[in-house]
C-alpha cells in the first residue's frame, strides 16, 4: 500500500481529487513541455537586412558570399565543441527523425553527466533571404522567402533543467527554437533536495513530500527566461557578438508552445482503473469530443538523470480524449496505469486576457489586454491553464455524482426571476434546448470559455446575409441570458466569453446520461 499525502484542504481542490481524495496520493500541476522561439526583430523588420549590411560595409553585389561564409562559419564554430568534447555528431537525412528517441538511445550510448549530448544536423525548410532584381522599386531588394537550409540541433544535459533541447537555422537570420520540460526540471530539483520519488516517462506516479514538490514547480514561475534562453542561443551560435558586432542585437523570445499538466496520482493502477472508463465516456458525450485516440503504451525509457526509479516498466492500452479550439486544445488520458492527467496546450494565447499596460505606454494605465506570446505573460498563461484544468476536472466530477435527477431537473423546470427580469424555464425536452445545452458543454470551450460566435458556428452554421447573422446573434444573446439567470453559465469579466457553473455540468451531465441510458437500465440502477 503506497502511503497517502496529505491533500489540500476542500476548499483549495477541484471537485474530482475531493470525491476520489481516499484514492489519490496527491496532485502536482505545472508546466510540462514548453517550446520558446528566438527571433532578431531588427533583422525581419522592413529594410532590417538591407540595414545591417550598411552596417557591416557588405554591398549588396556581396551579399551571396557573405552570407554563404557567415553560415559556413557557423557551422564549423558549432561542431567544435562537440569533437572537442568527443560527442556524438549525426546527419539526419529525413528531417522526420524522432530526435528525442535518437537522444536517448546516444545518451545511453555515451553516458554523460552534464553538459552536451549530441549534435544532430538536417535541413529543414525556413524563412531566410534573398535579393530580388526587379525594375518595380517594391519588387526589388532582400526579402524573407521560404527556402531550406542547414539546421543544427544541441541536446544538452543542464545542472539545474535536465535535459535541453535547442536549434538554430544557420542562415539568416539565424531564427532559435529551444525547448524543455518542467517534469524533467522538477525532477533534478527532487534530486537536490533529498525528496525522493518514482517517475514513468514525463510524468510521477508517487512523491515522498508532494506539498514540497508542488512548491518547486510553483518556483519555477519566477524564472528569468530571457537570461536562460539567450545563454542557450549563444551556446547554439558561439560567433552571434561577432557577426552581430556593427549592429549588436539580441533575441526577442516567445513561447510557441506550453504545455500546462495536472497530475492526478492514485495509489494503485486499479484504483484509477475503477473510474476511468467512466471518465472517457463522460468526456465523449457530455463535452462531445471530436477526438477520442487510442493508443498503445511502451516500455518506459531509460532514466539519466541519476537515481529515478519507475514503478512500472509496461503500461497497459489506454484512451485519450482531446478537444481543439483555435489552436490551443485540452486533454485527458492515463499515464503509468496510476495517473491521471489533464492538460492544457496553448499555442494561441491573443484569445485570453492579461491585465497589463499597453505595450507602447509601459508605465501607463493597466487594462485587460490580449495575451501575448512574449515570455513577458508566462506567468498569466500559467494561471489560465491551470484553471481549464481545474474547469476540465471539476466538470469530469459529475461522473459519480448522486444527486437525483428529479432535483437537477425541478431547479431548473420552473420560470426565474434575475435582476428585474423574469426568464422562463429550461424545457430539457425541446430540442432547441437540448441542442444549446450540448453545445455549452464541448470540451475545447474549458481552455477559454465560450463567445456568442462559437454558439452560432455550432448552432446556425449557415448565415446567408448580414441581417440573418445580426437576427441569429440576438437570439443566441437572449438564450445566453436564460442560462445565465438559471445559473448554468457565468460571464467571464472583462470579455465577451462564459462559461459553464458546477450547476450547469451537473444538469448537463445528468440530461445527456439520462437520454443516453434505456429504460432497463435506470430500473436496474434505481432499484
Amino acid at each position: 500500500m503506497v502511503a497517502r499525502q496529505p491533500l489540500p484542504a476542500e476548499g483549495a481542490m477541484n471537485q474530482l481529487v475531493a470525491r476520489f481524495r481516499s484514492q489519490i496520493t496527491g496532485v502536482l500541476s505545472g508546466f510540462d513541455r514548453l517550446v520558446f522561439r528566438g527571433t532578431l526583430l531588427p533583422l525581419v523588420r522592413d529594410n532590417g537586412m538591407y540595414a545591417f549590411l550598411c552596417r557591416a560595409g557588405v554591398r549588396l553585389l556581396d551579399f551571396g558570399p557573405f552570407v554563404r561564409r557567415t553560415s559556413d562559419e557557423i557551422k564549423d564554430a558549432a561542431l567544435v565543441e562537440a569533437h572537442g568534447s568527443k560527442r556524438p555528431v549525426r546527419y539526419l537525412k529525413s528531417s522526420k527523425t524522432n530526435k528525442e528517441e535518437l537522444v536517448r538511445h546516444l545518451l545511453a550510448e555515451h553516458p554523460v553527466d552534464t553538459g552536451l549530448v549530441c549534435t544532430l544536423t538536417t535541413v529543414e525548410p525556413c524563412m531566410s533571404f534573398e535579393y530580388h532584381r526587379s525594375r518595380d522599386p517594391k519588387e526589388r531588394g532582400l526579402k524573407l522567402v521560404p527556402r531550406k537550409c542547414l539546421h543544427l540541433y544541441k541536446y544538452f544535459l543542464h545542472p539545474e533543467l535536465g535535459l535541453v533541447g535547442s536549434r538554430l537555422e544557420t542562415w539568416f537570420p539565424f531564427n532559435v527554437q529551444v525547448w524543455l520540460n518542467g517534469r524533467e526540471w522538477l525532477a533534478v530539483q527532487l534530486q537536490r533536495k533529498g525528496i525522493e520519488f518514482k517517475r514513468y516517462d514525463n510524468c510521477f506516479t508517487w512523491l515522498d513530500d508532494v506539498v514540497r514538490a508542488q512548491a518547486l514547480m510553483d518556483k519555477q514561475l519566477e524564472t528569468d527566461w530571457t537570461k536562460l534562453l539567450t545563454k542557450s542561443a549563444r551556446a547554439l551560435n558561439p560567433l552571434h557578438a561577432r557577426i552581430f558586432k556593427p549592429w549588436p542585437m539580441d533575441y526577442y523570445w516567445s513561447a510557441y508552445q506550453s504545455e500546462w499538466a495536472t497530475d492526478v496520482m492514485f495509489q494503485e493502477p486499479r484504483a484509477l482503473a475503477a473510474v476511468y472508463p467512466a471518465l472517457v465516456q463522460h468526456a465523449m458525450l457530455h463535452f462531445s469530443s471530436p477526438d477520442v485516440m487510442r493508443f498503445l503504451g511502451r516500455k518506459a525509457p531509460g532514466n539519466y538523470t541519476g537515481e529515478i526509479t519507475t514503478s512500472f516498466k509496461d503500461r497497459a492500452e489506454g484512451v485519450r480524449v482531446k478537444h481543439w479550439a483555435d489552436g490551443n486544445s485540452i486533454k485527458m488520458y492515463d499515464k503509468a496505469g496510476s495517473v491521471l492527467r489533464v492538460e492544457t496546450t496553448i499555442a494561441n494565447p491573443s484569445g485570453f486576457k492579461v491585465f497589463r499596460p499597453l505595450s507602447t505606454d509601459p508605465s501607463g494605465q493597466l487594462a485587460w489586454l490580449p495575451m501575448r506570446k512574449g515570455i513577458a505573460d508566462m506567468h498569466r498563461r500559467a494561471q489560465v491553464s491551470q484553471r481549464a484544468n481545474d474547469n476540465y476536472l471539476d466538470a469530469l466530477s459529475k461522473v459519480d455524482d448522486a444527486t437525483p435527477l428529479s432535483v437537477v431537473f425541478d431547479e431548473v423546470g420552473h420560470a426565474v426571476v434575475r435582476d428585474g427580469h423574469r426568464s422562463r424555464a429550461i424545457r430539457i425536452g425541446d430540442r432547441d434546448d437540448i441542442a444549446l445545452l450540448k453545445a455549452i458543454c464541448r470540451g475545447e470551450f474549458a481552455t477559454n470559455g465560450m463567445r456568442n460566435r462559437d454558439l452560432q458556428r455550432l448552432l446556425h452554421p449557415v448565415c446567408s446575409t448580414r441581417e440573418v447573422r445580426r437576427k441569429v446573434s440576438a437570439k443566441i444573446g437572449r438564450r445566453l441570458r436564460l442560462l445565465r439567470a438559471h445559473g448554468l453559465i457565468r460571464k467571464v469579466q472583462k470579455s465577451h466569453r462564459y462559461t459553464m457553473t458546477e450547476k450547469g455540468h451537473l444538469l448537463a451531465a445528468a440530461l445527456f446520461a439520462a437520454r443516453d441510458a434505456t429504460t432497463k437500465q435506470l430500473l436496474r440502477d434505481a432499484a
